[in-house]
């Protein structure tokens, strides 16, 4: 099966820096496709560790939302980025779907939990959906893999109905890894064929105020938002070095996840 492209997620790119992240996020998607399949072979006949798993982040999602605000019975949700085992699948609304680039390729791949909603084969950047349709919006872990992370976020505002709940999270890094990032994105525009493993499952290296920049000026109230970077930093510590990247986590953290919450304003 093939991956889908990035055609008409938005106009041709219009600055070499738009081609380079529109490359940047392709390659991301065919990394993404790689990996999934070789989960789907390794999680055959672990199937029931992964749903626990996944139950149990959907509930959390869930209970922290409701801790706002009630999720009625008829609350409509969609998870942007659903991927292979995102949180829509085990939220538990009736009227839920899922969204991502690759639905098509994850229905194959893990039909055991795919088949429980409805999902759609779309990007991102331009969502298929009209105006304020969804009571909860749902985006975990996605958008510093896509072409455009500010597009995204200004869709899942779009689509979210006055008064509803958006839950978003991204991973976040030191600023040194933004920087390297953006290295690795120019040598690999200009044909350099040597690639990081890191950087090329990215299209960009949020610090946590980037990601913050990325809801400025939106209709939304900020219900709740954190970053555990203090966990992050201690994982590095306790974690057995394999290699200098590891070694660097310690002194400048990587991968630690900023969590927000917000209401869209009425």
């Amino acid at each position: 099966m093939r991956a889908a492209t990035l055609q008409g997620t938005d106009s041709k790119p219009r600055t070499w820096r738009d081609a380079s992240r529109h490359k940047l996020a392709e390659r991301a998607l065919e990394r993404q496709l790689d990996y999934q399949h070789r989960k789907a072979a390794f999680v055959h006949g672990r199937e029931g560790e992964i749903i626990s798993a996944m139950q149990r982040s959907a509930t959390r999602v869930r209970n922290l939302l409701e801790s706002f605000k009630p999720v009625d019975d008829h609350a409509r949700a969609i998870e942007v980025g659903s991927g292979a085992s995102g949180l829509i699948f085990y939220f538990d609304a009736p009227c839920g779907i899922g969204v991502d680039p690759l639905a098509v390729e994850y229905r194959h791949l893990f039909p055991v939990w795919q088949r429980r909603v409805p999902t759609v084969t779309a990007f991102g950047e331009c969502l298929p959906f009209a105006d304020d349709t969804f009571d909860v919006v749902l985006c975990d872990n996605v958008v510093d893999h896509a072409e455009s992370p500010q597009k995204i976020v200004r869709e899942l505002i779009r689509i979210l109905r006055s008064g509803g709940l958006l839950y978003f999270t991204v991973n976040v890094h030191h600023l040194i890894y933004s920087v390297a990032a953006q290295f690795h994105a120019t040598w690999r525009s200009l044909g350099v064929p040597f690639e990081i493993g890191p950087f090329a499952d990215h299209t960009i290296h949020l610090t946590p105020s980037a990601a913050k920049h990325l809801f400025r000026a939106l209709p939304i109230t900020v219900l709740s938002e954190k970053h555990d970077i203090s966990e992050a930093k201690d994982r590095a510590r306790r974690m057995r070095a394999r290699h200098l990247g590891d070694r660097i986590k310690r002194v400048f953290y990587k991968n630690a996840v900023f969590e927000l919450v917000a209401q869209k304003n009425l």
